[in-house]
């Protein structure tokens, strides 16, 4: 986690000036050109490499440009801002609890409003860190950086044609780590989900208001789909019927989303689930009704969306549904 200690007071700690302190604390100009950065920068008191350094500003922070000398820029940086929850806010406009701190900084990797293809190298960068974050020992703080990254798009360059996909993948990275972090908690595997800790909708319900009826608020309508599921079924043939009942919506709603193939394959894997749970509990019946259910669903994945994978994979579904192999639970055999 980013630290929450005052720069002020790391600064008077290192001898700094009380003076100099509260002078980069100053409010930033109104109007001034927003920027980032697509490496680390230090921040420095003069336009001086051997000044005393202010802070180093990670790729992705919220800049704004006060002031040019030659080679060097006069800037107001969020620099321990967290942007990872609920009080995630951009911050240089609306002066919460962080205030940008001020300093130079050379005119180096610095994106602006004003550079050509700006939207381009920042989005190039973006998808290079989230790449790095998928990677098996990935860099500290990359998925962050890559988040932050795709958040400066949307703020920079709203008319960009890849604002849409920026503003999608930000949410999309924010919600993937909140997820992760949801999985650790011991309410992780509480049955009813308001029992359990939930990821943040704001974004992806913005997202779905903002560009409806488009493939990014299909991703987002699928996405929140996971704080209404089970935590943990804990042998309750309800969680999985519900659970599918959703993702059947969600095709209904979606018919054309690049995720209603999915969907449809965790309908009939949950039906197929469900059955297999019934028929560990000796009722014959309802096992019947939801695998002849699930092979339904699995027919109709097979049907409407007969290139993607989803549909091999209900193939297998289907077979197994049919063969009475068990679904879930096959220790059972």
């Amino acid at each position: 986690m980013p630290s929450r200690i005052p720069i002020c007071a790391i600064l008077l700690l290192s001898a700094v000036p009380l003076a100099v302190c509260q002078k980069n604390r100053e409010q930033p100009p109104k109007n001034a050109p927003r920027a980032t950065l697509v490496r680390n920068a230090n921040l420095f008191i003069q336009p001086d490499e051997s000044a005393d350094r202010v802070a180093v500003v990670t790729p992705g922070r919220e800049m704004v440009i006060a002031e040019r000398s030659g080679h060097w820029l006069r800037v107001f940086a969020n620099i321990d801002a967290p942007e990872s929850r609920r009080s995630d806010q951009p911050l240089l406009e609306q002066g919460q609890e962080v205030i940008p701190i001020s300093g130079w900084m050379l005119d180096k990797g610095i994106i602006d409003t004003t550079t050509p293809h700006g939207d381009a190298i920042l989005f190039g960068e973006a998808v290079s860190s989230e790449d790095a974050a998928s990677q098996p020992h990935p860099p500290p703080g990359s998925a962050l950086e890559a988040r932050l990254l795709y958040r400066r798009i949307v703020e920079m360059f709203p008319q960009s044609p890849l604002a849409p996909e920026a503003m999608w993948r930000a949410a999309d990275v924010r919600w993937q780590l909140q997820k992760a972090d949801a999985a650790q908690l011991p309410s992780a595997h509480e049955k009813e989900n308001y029992l359990r800790e939930q990821m943040d909708e704001d974004e992806m319900k913005k997202i779905e208001k903002t560009y409806p009826r488009t493939k990014w608020a299909d991703f987002a309508a699928y996405e929140l789909i996971d704080n209404k599921l089970c935590g943990d079924w804990q042998g309750s043939e309800k969680c999985p019927e519900k659970e599918a009942d959703m993702y059947l919506k969600y095709v209904s709603e979606h018919p054309e989303s690049p995720r209603a193939p999915e969907a449809l394959y965790k309908a009939a894997w949950r039906m197929a689930s469900a059955g297999d749970m019934w028929a560990a509990d000796n009722d014959d019946h309802r096992a019947q009704a939801d695998h002849t259910r699930a092979v339904d669903i699995g027919n109709q994945l097979q049907s409407k969306y007969p290139q993607s994978e989803y549909a091999a994979r209900s193939a297998s579904l289907i077979y197994k549904v049919q063969q009475g192999i068990p679904i879930y639970g096959s220790d059972r055999e």
